[in-house]
Protein backbone atom coordinates (compact mmCIF):
# COMPACT_ATOMS: atom_id res chain seq x y z
CA UNK A 1 0.00 0.00 0.00
CA UNK A 2 2.99 2.28 0.68
CA UNK A 3 6.36 2.49 -0.24
CA UNK A 4 8.72 4.07 2.33
CA UNK A 5 10.81 3.35 5.31
CA UNK A 6 10.30 2.42 9.02
CA UNK A 7 14.48 1.87 9.91
CA UNK A 8 15.64 1.16 6.60
CA UNK A 9 12.40 -0.84 6.02
CA UNK A 10 10.23 -0.53 2.85
CA UNK A 11 6.72 -1.99 1.90
CA UNK A 12 5.44 -3.03 -1.19
CA UNK A 13 2.29 -3.12 -3.01
CA UNK A 14 2.52 -6.11 -4.43
CA UNK A 15 3.85 -7.45 -1.13
CA UNK A 16 0.74 -6.18 1.27
CA UNK A 17 -1.66 -7.23 -1.37
CA UNK A 18 -0.09 -10.65 -0.68
CA UNK A 19 -1.75 -10.88 2.81
CA UNK A 20 -5.09 -10.51 1.12
CA UNK A 21 -4.03 -13.87 -0.56
CA UNK A 22 -2.86 -15.35 3.09
CA UNK A 23 -5.86 -14.48 5.06
CA UNK A 24 -8.44 -16.38 2.32
CA UNK A 25 -6.44 -19.24 2.72
CA UNK A 26 -5.80 -19.06 6.53
CA UNK A 27 -9.81 -18.35 6.24
CA UNK A 28 -10.30 -21.51 4.47
CA UNK A 29 -8.11 -23.71 6.60
CA UNK A 30 -10.47 -22.64 9.24
CA UNK A 31 -13.41 -23.73 7.25
CA UNK A 32 -12.42 -26.73 6.36
CA UNK A 33 -11.76 -27.44 10.23
CA UNK A 34 -15.10 -26.65 11.53
CA UNK A 35 -14.26 -23.39 13.04
CA UNK A 36 -16.09 -20.91 10.92
CA UNK A 37 -18.73 -21.38 8.21
CA UNK A 38 -18.13 -19.72 4.69
CA UNK A 39 -19.30 -21.29 1.75
CA UNK A 40 -17.72 -18.67 -0.68
CA UNK A 41 -14.16 -18.68 0.45
CA UNK A 42 -12.76 -21.83 -1.24
CA UNK A 43 -13.76 -19.63 -4.88
CA UNK A 44 -10.86 -17.15 -3.82
CA UNK A 45 -7.90 -19.69 -2.92
CA UNK A 46 -6.26 -21.56 -5.41
CA UNK A 47 -4.29 -24.05 -2.94
CA UNK A 48 -5.59 -25.31 -0.11
CA UNK A 49 -2.98 -25.43 2.75
CA UNK A 50 -3.92 -26.28 6.41
CA UNK A 51 -2.73 -24.10 9.01
CA UNK A 52 -1.28 -25.41 12.64
CA UNK A 53 -4.13 -24.79 15.43
CA UNK A 54 -2.84 -21.58 17.11
CA UNK A 55 -2.93 -20.17 13.32
CA UNK A 56 -6.73 -21.20 13.27
CA UNK A 57 -7.85 -20.42 16.33
CA UNK A 58 -6.17 -16.95 15.90
CA UNK A 59 -8.03 -16.47 12.42
CA UNK A 60 -11.15 -17.71 14.32
CA UNK A 61 -10.82 -14.99 17.42
CA UNK A 62 -10.20 -12.17 14.12
CA UNK A 63 -13.29 -13.52 12.16
CA UNK A 64 -15.89 -14.24 15.52
CA UNK A 65 -15.15 -10.26 17.04
CA UNK A 66 -15.67 -8.76 13.95
CA UNK A 67 -18.57 -10.97 13.35
CA UNK A 68 -20.06 -10.25 16.41
CA UNK A 69 -19.71 -6.42 16.36
CA UNK A 70 -21.58 -6.57 12.62
CA UNK A 71 -24.44 -8.29 14.22
CA UNK A 72 -24.33 -5.72 16.82
CA UNK A 73 -24.65 -3.06 14.00
CA UNK A 74 -26.63 -4.56 12.28
CA UNK A 75 -29.21 -5.32 14.94
CA UNK A 76 -29.06 -1.82 16.20
CA UNK A 77 -32.62 -0.65 16.32
CA UNK A 78 -33.73 2.23 13.80
CA UNK A 79 -35.95 2.37 10.53
CA UNK A 80 -32.89 3.80 9.03
CA UNK A 81 -31.05 1.40 6.38
CA UNK A 82 -27.67 0.58 7.10
CA UNK A 83 -24.48 0.58 5.04
CA UNK A 84 -21.34 -1.39 5.69
CA UNK A 85 -17.88 0.52 4.09
CA UNK A 86 -14.87 -2.05 3.82
CA UNK A 87 -11.77 -0.66 2.80
CA UNK A 88 -9.27 -2.59 2.10
CA UNK A 89 -11.63 -5.80 1.72
CA UNK A 90 -9.26 -8.45 -0.74
CA UNK A 91 -11.31 -11.55 -1.22
CA UNK A 92 -13.72 -10.69 1.78
CA UNK A 93 -16.68 -13.13 1.58
CA UNK A 94 -18.46 -11.19 4.37
CA UNK A 95 -21.44 -9.84 2.31
CA UNK A 96 -22.05 -12.87 -0.06
CA UNK A 97 -22.69 -14.84 3.80
CA UNK A 98 -24.97 -12.03 4.86
CA UNK A 99 -26.88 -12.36 1.78
CA UNK A 100 -27.13 -15.88 2.62
CA UNK A 101 -28.54 -15.41 6.45
CA UNK A 102 -30.89 -12.70 4.81
CA UNK A 103 -29.45 -9.85 7.13
CA UNK A 104 -27.09 -7.57 4.69
CA UNK A 105 -27.20 -4.32 5.14
CA UNK A 106 -29.05 -1.74 2.56
CA UNK A 107 -25.60 -1.34 0.69
CA UNK A 108 -22.28 -3.18 0.92
CA UNK A 109 -19.49 -1.15 -0.42
CA UNK A 110 -15.68 -2.55 -1.24
CA UNK A 111 -12.61 -0.78 -2.14
CA UNK A 112 -9.33 -1.94 -2.70
CA UNK A 113 -6.52 -1.68 -5.22
CA UNK A 114 -7.34 -1.87 -8.48
CA UNK A 115 -4.75 -5.41 -8.44
CA UNK A 116 -6.98 -7.05 -5.97
CA UNK A 117 -10.75 -5.97 -7.30
CA UNK A 118 -9.88 -7.21 -10.62
CA UNK A 119 -9.15 -10.58 -9.51
CA UNK A 120 -12.28 -10.57 -7.30
CA UNK A 121 -14.53 -9.38 -10.19
CA UNK A 122 -13.32 -11.73 -12.77
CA UNK A 123 -13.92 -14.81 -9.27
CA UNK A 124 -17.09 -13.29 -9.33
CA UNK A 125 -18.03 -13.18 -12.56
CA UNK A 126 -16.80 -16.67 -13.49
CA UNK A 127 -18.99 -18.54 -10.32
CA UNK A 128 -22.55 -18.26 -10.73
CA UNK A 129 -23.13 -19.27 -6.61
CA UNK A 130 -21.40 -15.54 -6.35
CA UNK A 131 -22.64 -13.61 -9.29
CA UNK A 132 -26.75 -14.62 -8.74
CA UNK A 133 -26.12 -13.21 -5.24
CA UNK A 134 -26.16 -10.09 -6.92
CA UNK A 135 -29.12 -9.95 -8.41
CA UNK A 136 -30.32 -9.55 -12.50
CA UNK A 137 -29.26 -5.86 -12.89
CA UNK A 138 -25.33 -6.37 -11.35
CA UNK A 139 -22.76 -5.36 -13.82
CA UNK A 140 -19.81 -6.97 -13.63
CA UNK A 141 -15.95 -5.66 -15.40
CA UNK A 142 -12.88 -7.67 -14.83
CA UNK A 143 -11.01 -4.77 -16.92
CA UNK A 144 -11.78 -1.78 -14.73
CA UNK A 145 -12.01 -4.51 -11.99
CA UNK A 146 -15.87 -3.23 -10.71
CA UNK A 147 -18.80 -4.87 -9.94
CA UNK A 148 -21.87 -2.73 -9.67
CA UNK A 149 -25.62 -3.92 -8.22
CA UNK A 150 -27.91 -2.36 -6.16
CA UNK A 151 -26.86 -4.08 -2.99
CA UNK A 152 -23.30 -4.37 -3.43
CA UNK A 153 -20.38 -2.46 -5.06
CA UNK A 154 -16.88 -3.46 -5.94
CA UNK A 155 -14.63 -0.63 -6.34
CA UNK A 156 -10.63 0.15 -7.11
CA UNK A 157 -8.98 3.05 -5.27
CA UNK A 158 -6.19 4.00 -3.40
CA UNK A 159 -7.76 4.82 -0.12
CA UNK A 160 -4.76 7.27 0.60
CA UNK A 161 -6.39 9.49 -2.12
CA UNK A 162 -9.05 11.45 0.27
CA UNK A 163 -10.11 13.06 -3.17
CA UNK A 164 -11.03 9.59 -4.33
CA UNK A 165 -12.89 8.37 -1.24
CA UNK A 166 -15.18 11.36 -1.09
CA UNK A 167 -15.79 10.50 -5.42
CA UNK A 168 -16.37 7.25 -4.15
CA UNK A 169 -19.48 8.39 -1.82
CA UNK A 170 -20.71 9.54 -4.70
CA UNK A 171 -20.22 6.83 -6.80
CA UNK A 172 -21.51 4.24 -4.66
CA UNK A 173 -23.97 6.17 -3.67
CA UNK A 174 -23.93 6.17 0.12
CA UNK A 175 -25.31 8.24 2.10
CA UNK A 176 -23.33 9.66 4.92
CA UNK A 177 -26.32 10.50 7.16
CA UNK A 178 -27.27 6.58 7.59
CA UNK A 179 -25.68 4.17 10.34
CA UNK A 180 -22.42 3.36 8.57
CA UNK A 181 -19.49 0.29 9.67
CA UNK A 182 -16.45 1.11 8.52
CA UNK A 183 -14.12 -2.10 8.13
CA UNK A 184 -9.87 -2.18 8.05
CA UNK A 185 -8.14 -5.45 8.85
CA UNK A 186 -4.06 -5.08 8.85
CA UNK A 187 -5.11 -1.89 6.37
CA UNK A 188 -3.84 1.19 7.84
CA UNK A 189 -1.42 -0.14 9.47
CA UNK A 190 0.91 -0.69 6.56
CA UNK A 191 0.44 2.92 5.56
CA UNK A 192 2.38 5.73 6.62
CA UNK A 193 0.85 7.75 9.61
CA UNK A 194 -0.49 10.87 7.97
CA UNK A 195 -2.15 8.50 5.61
CA UNK A 196 -4.18 6.64 8.77
CA UNK A 197 -5.03 9.67 9.96
CA UNK A 198 -6.23 11.80 6.75
CA UNK A 199 -8.45 8.33 6.21
CA UNK A 200 -9.78 7.97 10.07
CA UNK A 201 -10.22 11.86 9.96
CA UNK A 202 -12.35 11.64 6.84
CA UNK A 203 -14.73 8.98 7.81
CA UNK A 204 -15.38 10.95 11.42
CA UNK A 205 -16.00 14.28 9.05
CA UNK A 206 -18.30 12.64 6.73
CA UNK A 207 -20.00 9.63 8.35
CA UNK A 208 -21.72 11.33 12.00
CA UNK A 209 -24.00 7.54 12.95
CA UNK A 210 -20.98 5.01 12.61
CA UNK A 211 -18.70 2.65 13.56
CA UNK A 212 -14.80 2.31 11.80
CA UNK A 213 -13.52 -1.27 13.04
CA UNK A 214 -9.88 -1.59 13.11
CA UNK A 215 -8.52 -4.75 13.85
CA UNK A 216 -4.21 -4.65 13.25
CA UNK A 217 -0.76 -5.17 15.36
CA UNK A 218 0.36 -3.50 18.26
CA UNK A 219 3.28 -4.07 20.83
CA UNK A 220 6.28 -3.76 18.28
CA UNK A 221 8.61 -2.97 21.33
CA UNK A 222 9.68 -6.16 22.69
CA UNK A 223 11.00 -9.51 21.44
CA UNK A 224 8.24 -11.11 20.29
CA UNK A 225 6.81 -7.71 18.43
CA UNK A 226 10.35 -7.32 17.14
CA UNK A 227 10.28 -10.69 15.38
CA UNK A 228 7.02 -9.99 13.81
CA UNK A 229 7.79 -7.57 12.38
CA UNK A 230 11.16 -8.76 11.32
CA UNK A 231 9.13 -11.40 9.67
CA UNK A 232 7.11 -9.11 8.05
CA UNK A 233 10.29 -6.71 6.41
CA UNK A 234 11.22 -10.09 5.28
CA UNK A 235 8.27 -10.42 2.95
CA UNK A 236 8.44 -6.35 2.17
CA UNK A 237 5.48 -6.17 4.11
CA UNK A 238 6.74 -3.27 6.17
CA UNK A 239 4.30 -2.18 9.18
CA UNK A 240 4.94 1.45 9.03
CA UNK A 241 2.19 3.01 11.18
CA UNK A 242 2.93 0.43 13.93
CA UNK A 243 5.47 3.07 15.71
CA UNK A 244 2.82 6.18 15.77
CA UNK A 245 0.45 3.63 17.35
CA UNK A 246 1.84 0.80 19.00
CA UNK A 247 -0.59 0.51 21.97
CA UNK A 248 -3.68 0.21 22.94
CA UNK A 249 -3.98 3.98 24.52
CA UNK A 250 -2.50 5.44 21.33
CA UNK A 251 -5.09 3.55 19.08
CA UNK A 252 -7.81 5.30 21.38
CA UNK A 253 -5.90 8.54 20.25
CA UNK A 254 -5.60 8.09 16.90
CA UNK A 255 -9.25 8.23 16.86
CA UNK A 256 -10.30 10.79 19.28
CA UNK A 257 -7.74 13.09 17.50
CA UNK A 258 -9.24 12.36 14.04
CA UNK A 259 -12.38 13.69 15.38
CA UNK A 260 -14.00 10.26 16.80
CA UNK A 261 -16.93 10.88 19.75
CA UNK A 262 -15.57 7.59 21.81
CA UNK A 263 -12.98 5.29 20.92
CA UNK A 264 -12.26 2.03 22.59
CA UNK A 265 -9.32 -0.62 22.44
CA UNK A 266 -8.64 -4.08 23.88
CA UNK A 267 -6.14 -6.60 22.93
CA UNK A 268 -6.90 -10.12 20.94
CA UNK A 269 -6.02 -12.05 24.35
CA UNK A 270 -9.30 -10.34 26.50
CA UNK A 271 -11.20 -10.08 23.28
CA UNK A 272 -10.83 -13.92 23.49
CA UNK A 273 -11.66 -14.50 26.91
CA UNK A 274 -14.15 -11.37 27.52
CA UNK A 275 -15.99 -10.68 24.44
CA UNK A 276 -16.38 -14.34 22.12
CA UNK A 277 -18.97 -16.27 23.06
CA UNK A 278 -18.21 -19.08 25.42
CA UNK A 279 -20.48 -22.01 23.70
CA UNK A 280 -18.40 -20.65 20.70
CA UNK A 281 -15.05 -21.06 22.61
CA UNK A 282 -15.96 -23.98 24.04
CA UNK A 283 -17.05 -25.51 20.48
CA UNK A 284 -13.90 -24.41 18.80
CA UNK A 285 -11.74 -25.97 21.69
CA UNK A 286 -12.76 -29.31 21.01
CA UNK A 287 -11.67 -29.14 17.57
CA UNK A 288 -8.08 -29.35 17.58
CA UNK A 289 -5.39 -30.50 19.90
CA UNK A 290 -3.73 -27.28 21.20
CA UNK A 291 -0.97 -27.42 23.73
CA UNK A 292 0.61 -23.63 22.01
CA UNK A 293 -0.58 -21.78 25.26
CA UNK A 294 2.13 -19.49 25.96
CA UNK A 295 2.72 -18.67 22.01
CA UNK A 296 -0.95 -17.91 21.90
CA UNK A 297 -0.90 -15.75 24.60
CA UNK A 298 2.14 -13.79 23.20
CA UNK A 299 0.94 -13.49 19.70
CA UNK A 300 -2.72 -12.47 20.42
CA UNK A 301 -1.41 -9.95 22.76
CA UNK A 302 0.09 -8.52 19.87
CA UNK A 303 -3.05 -7.73 17.40
CA UNK A 304 -5.64 -5.58 18.82
CA UNK A 305 -9.69 -4.33 18.20
CA UNK A 306 -9.55 -0.35 18.25
CA UNK A 307 -13.31 1.14 16.61
CA UNK A 308 -14.46 4.98 16.43
CA UNK A 309 -18.32 5.67 17.29
CA UNK A 310 -19.69 8.63 16.28
CA UNK A 311 -23.23 8.66 17.40
CA UNK A 312 -25.29 11.73 16.36
CA UNK A 313 -28.29 9.87 16.78
CA UNK A 314 -27.88 7.92 19.59
CA UNK A 315 -28.40 4.77 18.09
CA UNK A 316 -24.19 2.93 19.64
CA UNK A 317 -25.00 3.22 23.61
CA UNK A 318 -24.63 -0.58 23.98
CA UNK A 319 -22.40 -1.34 21.39
CA UNK A 320 -19.07 -3.08 21.51
CA UNK A 321 -16.94 -5.12 24.38
CA UNK A 322 -18.20 -4.73 27.74
CA UNK A 323 -18.43 -1.25 29.41
CA UNK A 324 -15.78 -1.45 32.09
Amino acid sequence: MERGHRGGAHSSTAAVQATNDDAATSKLSCVNKGYIKDDYVHFFVRKQIRRAPIINRGYFSRWAVLRKMLLQFLNTQTDERKQILSLGAGFDTTYFQLQDEGIAPHLYVELDFKEVTSKKAAIIEHYSQLREKLGPDSLISKEKGEVVSNNYKLLPIDIRDVQKLDDMINITQLDPSLPTFIITECVLIYLNPASTHSIVGWAATKFSTAIFFLYEQINPDDAFGEQMIKNLESRGCALLGINATPTLASKERLFLDQGWQRAVAWDMLRIYDEFIDIEEKRRIERLELFDEFEEWHMMQEHYCVAYGINDRKGLFDAFGFPKE
